[in-house]
């Protein structure tokens, strides 16, 4: 496995792989979660890219960034073990050069539910993936469902920008209690990360509500009940939208597929969690 740090060393390593190259873009503290893409990765492509790289256009908060985990030399490790042939690890110089001025934004969805919540931050994503493809130029990329904004964010940056990649979404990747595999989760105290299971319990209760009928301002009603019931949360926001668009849904029982999405405080860690809701 290859180790580099700039962009020109990215490009001569990426040049000596094959065109069928998948790649799977991380901010570190590697888990279960992001090896599940890597071992998605490596079964669909002749050679895996991988990079790590904490990016700080996205973060809102100042404080969140800074206590962002740093577990690098363990996440290598993790990364040689799967067969990854080439890691990028750029420093935010290498990716934000003095004097580069140049955002993308898909102003629409980025501007809805989290987007709102956390101003900006899909613009940071949107550019800095849309950077990252251009350098590594893989044939498909490889991202988590559990940020399934941001998987509609970046199908929708590719396909307006016309970059030649795929987009693969993978299933959420959860803890044996339910709790949704994050790097945030370190952040967690004991009591918090025990109260964090509330997430997943609502979007069982949920589903168990749409399949009985139920219209989404019931469910958002009585899934918003039972996270605010625990005392260790701050909810943020609960929403259900079309699972192809998130475009607003009547209030009527499910016709289709529709996507339940959570936020929650847990201390000063923000949690997402979310599920495909079906009739």
């Amino acid at each position: 496995m290859k180790v580099v740090h700039t962009k020109s060393d990215l490009r001569a390593a990426r040049a000596l792989l094959p065109a069928n190259t998948g790649f799977v873009p991380t901010m570190g503290a590697l888990h279960a979660g992001h090896m599940a893409l890597v071992q998605a990765a490596r079964a669909a492509s002749d050679a895996v890219v991988v990079s790590i790289f904490v990016n700080p256009t996205q973060f809102g908060n100042p404080e969140d960034l800074a206590k962002y985990p740093d577990t690098l030399a363990e996440d290598l490790a993790q990364l040689e073990a799967a067969g990854v042939d080439l890691v990028f690890c750029p420093t935010a110089a290498q990716m934000y050069p003095e004097g580069a001025d140049t955002i993308v934004e898909t102003p629409k969805l980025a501007g809805m539910l989290m987007g709102a919540l956390r101003p900006g931050h899909f613009r940071g994503v949107a550019t800095v993936v849309t950077k990252l493809f251009n350098l590594v130029q893989p044939a498909r990329a490889w991202f988590g469902q559990k940020d399934y904004q941001q998987v509609l964010v970046i199908r929708q940056m590719v396909r307006d920008l016309e970059i030649p990649v795929e987009i693969v979404a993978h299933a959420t990747v959860r803890e044996p209690d339910g709790l949704a595999m994050s790097s945030r989760n370190l952040r967690l105290t004991a009591e918090d990360r025990a109260a964090s299971t509330i997430l997943s319990q609502a979007l069982n209760a949920a589903q168990s509500m749409a399949t009985q009928g139920a219209t989404p301002d019931q469910i958002v009603e009585k899934v918003s009940a039972q996270i605010t019931a625990e005392p260790r949360a701050t909810l943020q926001s609960v929403d259900i939208r079309g699972a192809a668009d998130l475009c607003e849904l009547p209030d009527a029982p499910l016709a289709s597929h529709a996507v339940l999405l959570l936020a929650a405080d847990f201390g000063p860690v923000l949690l997402i969690d979310n599920a495909i809701l079906t009739p």
